[in-house]
């Protein structure tokens, strides 16, 4: 699932079709294609991992769910788009994707603020949010988009051991300091992800995600899937502190 930095290229990379009119709209989505016809993209945005093409009414919302893909100014050979936007100024192709309208003004919509890419991004409200969420694990916390706007897996397994936090932690055991850290961290290593994945050296920067060794302590790391969404967590027992509301928490 491509996480925020992903999408922050993604409209970097498309922005040259910015002020171009639709003149073909086709593909296998089910979604009135006809509406897009004669519209000219007047924004490219991201909120999260959510893509934003916004025309003079409405826009058009892309998520790239678990598989999703975009191809521009080309297409994949033999596979039909989810949605093909053409014209003058050049070709985007989406893939196993989910789309949706938007009538209402963006800003009524997003909360940019919880962008963590966004320069709009308040990580004090962040902070004031882990806080009234005591029983909330902090492995939930980071892909809560309503908190992390923008995070993924990748990014809160890295951003967990970074601040050698455990991720069956609870938010209301760990010191103000902790989570300050988490949120801090979370908005740092967004934009170090961007910067290596733009040079093509992501996967080389990992400390655990899909690591099998703990590079600080020399341990193996565990593999579980853990939190409400059950997706992978790589973590070490040993410097990743656990912080329960009582001893015995399991």
């Amino acid at each position: 699932m491509p996480e925020g930095p992903s999408i922050v290229i993604l409209t970097e990379q498309a922005a040259h079709l910015c002020g171009m009119r639709i003149t073909a709209a086709d593909g296998n989505a089910r979604l009135d294609t006809s509406r897009l016809l004669g519209q000219t993209i007047r924004a490219l945005r991201s909120w999260g991992k959510h893509f934003l093409i916004e025309f003079d009414d409405f826009a058009l919302r892309v998520h790239f769910l678990l598989f999703g893909s975009y191809r521009i100014d080309e297409d994949r050979v033999g596979v039909t788009p989810r949605l093909r936007l053409s014209g003058r100024k050049g070709e985007l192709n989406l893939y196993a994707c989910s789309l949706r309208y938007i009538d209402e003004p963006l800003d009524d919509v997003y909360d940019w603020s919880a962008d963590i890419m966004s320069t709009r991004w308040d990580a004090a409200a962040a902070r004031r949010k882990l806080a009234q969420r005591p029983t909330m694990l902090a492995c939930d916390a980071l892909l809560d988009q309503d908190l992390f706007a923008g995070v993924g897996n990748i990014i809160r397994n890295e951003v967990l051991f970074r601040v050698r936090v455990h991720p069956l932690s609870t938010l209301g055991a760990m010191p103000a300091r902790k989570r300050a850290d988490l949120v801090r961290e979370a908005r740092q290593y967004s934009f170090q992800f961007l910067e290596w994945k733009k040079a093509g050296t992501l996967k080389r920067q990992w400390l655990a995600h899909t690591k099998q060794i703990c590079p600080r302590c020399g341990i193996p790391l565990l593999l579980g899937k853990l939190g409400r969404t059950k997706r992978r967590s790589f973590y070490c027992a040993e410097c990743q502190r656990r912080y329960t509301a009582t001893p015995n928490e399991p």
